[in-house]
């Protein structure tokens, strides 16, 4: 299970839990995160550098967080300094001669160069090892393999060879490999919104989101548990991660639920199926939404209003799922103590609302990109955090806090690069080899050059390699391979992408590794499957929406034609209620097979 949660722990923004404070606090991890912050919002306000100058640097950056912060034991953590030194001195070097390199088009010259590009490579696989465990690094290095010994595979699936000056330079050397531009998105866009998500994690946002859940939904039937959805949508929103979410609303919203006689099981379910939807929720959807800009060229705006429908209606459908147990269970509603004052209300929701409302109205009325707009929302956060929830101010408490969000964030930073670089050794090779199209080719001779065989085979695909991988990883490697199969066949790019990035998620709740179930499992002190079996049936959504938006693609065109989004998303709303129903209830069999047949034809056929 250790493995598993560590995996579920880097599902999207979110750095692995359970550090040791004291670490946290040490004046050196503050300086570091104090140095990746100003990085990274001094690229947004004094002008981008060279793609060889900023991605170097950005890696090297997370050396520290990934090698040294995170070791576990003193052999660890000395080889991690050891790694650190030498892999600074190697990014250092590409930055330093960024203009001499950039005149060899993406050969090694020389056996420095080539030691160097292979150091690079190995580093690269190593932090994402420690990171988040085998799988990723495995599949890179497989693809690696390909890459250098793909030639002696016989038949379609093998290719001419690839001179190892070329091979490696091209990864190490130029932007198709380790500084490619799905790095380049996480050094200009992912990190800034991995900022502003710290910024405000580090004051009273967290307790803004609990307070307007609770007040929102308390009183409720099954009013706990619809305040672990809430919250958790809000709380996702700026997390992107469904360990994040379930380890800080979940620590609330499950005791809360067992104190109120909710069976430990559903407790469990119901925290880890709301907390995977920070995912799918904008603006973050843990940072899918950032690297769907990239690989689409969909303005994000765009994928934002794409986006958000079918999120609301994955909640929606986890808040009728609540409703069905309830007529298994006894699910009262939070007691009048526990349920905030109006006041506690309005004031701690003003320290999100603020810096949201900024962040929307630079990007949607004064025309600013999402990483200017995100780093003028992230001062007006850090000016809040001088503030408590009494609104007392304090220049001790504003320390306390920005030290605090310094660290948060240089280790964020640091973790989804060690993904992203990771993923783009495999994205380099795929594009050096050709071995995309041969797999485009396989998955279209397979479905027939059919559509929906096509999604069924991308599904699965989707599913087996986000169990072994975080969400953001599997999604563009299933993307890059799958996706040209789906759009050779009439999808909408921006809709085949959406379609993988929800199956990739699906993982967080389905068994064998379920990484958001372990975690709520472990603190609700449950049987792990039996928390999943529970979530399954209570995030069928997940399973039901990526196919309903295939059916009925008007759901992603908010932003173009928003009267027949709506109108879709109703549609989509009744048949995902009589399935929820159909699936939970406590009726006779007859009476929810066909309610959840019913439920399923008002989705596919009507």
């Amino acid at each position: 299970m250790t493995g598993a949660m560590k995996t579920a722990a880097s599902d999207g923004l979110a750095a692995p839990v359970g550090h040791r404070a004291d670490k946290r606090a040490h004046p050196v991890w503050i300086v570091l995160g104090a140095l990746s912050v100003a990085f990274h919002l001094g690229l947004i306000f004094y002008g981008l550098a060279p793609a060889l100058v900023s991605r170097p640097i950005h890696m090297a950056l997370a050396m520290p967080w990934i090698l040294v912060f995170s070791a576990r034991g003193q052999a660890e953590r000395l080889s991690g300094m050891a790694l650190t030194a030498l892999g600074v001195a190697a990014c250092g070097y590409i930055a330093l001669n960024e203009a001499a390199i950039g005149s060899q088009y993406g050969f090694v010259e020389g056996n420095f160069q080539m030691l160097l590009g292979v150091f690079l490579v190995l580093l690269a696989l190593e932090m994402a090892r420690r990171a988040i465990g085998w799988p990723l690094p495995i599949v890179a290095a497989c693809a690696l393999a390909y890459g250098v010994f793909g030639q002696y595979i016989p038949g379609e699936f093998g290719h001419p060879g690839l001179p190892m000056a070329s091979f490696m330079g091209t990864l190490t050397l130029a932007e198709g490999g380790l500084w490619g531009s799905l790095t380049g998105v996480g050094v200009t866009v992912v990190s800034i919104f991995v900022i502003f998500g710290a910024v405000l994690n580090a004051g009273e946002a967290g307790s803004g989101f609990m307070n307007i859940a609770s007040a929102s939904a308390g009183r409720l039937t099954g009013g706990a548990a619809k305040v672990s959805v809430i919250s958790s949508a809000l709380f996702g929103s700026i997390s992107g991660s469904a360990s994040a979410n379930v380890a800080s609303t979940g620590a609330i919203t499950m005791p809360t639920m067992v104190r109120l006689g909710y069976p430990r099981k559903l407790a469990g379910a119901v925290e880890a199926v709301a907390s995977s939807g920070g995912q799918i929720m904008p603006p973050l959807m843990g940072a899918g939404a950032f690297v769907m800009v990239e690989l689409t060229g969909t303005p994000y705006p765009a994928i934002m209003a794409a986006a958000i429908l079918p999120a609301l209606l994955y909640f929606l459908t986890v808040w009728v799922g609540i409703n069905a147990y309830a007529t298994r269970f006894d699910l009262r509603p939070l007691e009048q103590s526990q349920q905030p004052s109006r006041r506690d209300v309005v004031v701690t929701s003003m320290f999100f609302l603020i810096p949201f409302a900024i962040l929307m109205e630079r990007m949607f009325h004064a025309g600013n990109t999402p990483q200017y707009a995100a780093s003028i929302a992230i001062f007006a956060g850090a000016l809040l955090l001088f503030f408590n929830v009494r609104l007392e101010f304090s220049v001790a408490g504003f320390t306390t806090r920005m030290a605090d969000a310094l660290v948060t964030a240089g280790r964020q930073i640091a973790l989804i690069a060690s993904i992203i670089i990771c993923a783009s050794i495999v994205i380099g090779v795929l594009a050096m080899t050709g071995l995309g199209v041969k797999i485009t080719s396989m998955i279209l001779s397979v479905a027939g050059d059919q559509l929906w065989p096509a999604l069924l085979l991308t599904a699965l695909a989707c599913l087996v390699l986000g169990m072994e991988v975080p969400t953001t990883a599997a999604y563009v490697i299933c993307v890059s391979v799958a996706g040209p199969a789906l759009t050779a066949l009439g999808l909408e790019p921006l809709l085949a992408h959406l379609f993988v990035f929800w199956f990739a998620l699906l993982s967080t709740i389905t068994p064998p590794v379920c990484g958001a179930v372990f975690i709520a499992a472990g603190m609700i002190g449950e049987n792990w499957l039996k928390v999943a079996f529970t979530a399954m049936a209570l995030g069928v959504g997940l399973y039901i929406i990526p196919l309903a938006m295939i059916a009925n693609p008007d759901l992603i065109g908010f932003g173009g034609a928003p009267g027949m989004a709506l109108l879709t998303a109703l549609k989509l709303a009744l048949g995902l209620t009589a399935v929820s129903y159909g699936v939970i209830a406590r009726k006779a069999w007859y009476w929810r097979a066909g309610l959840t047949i019913t439920g399923l034809a008002v989705i596919f056929v009507v």
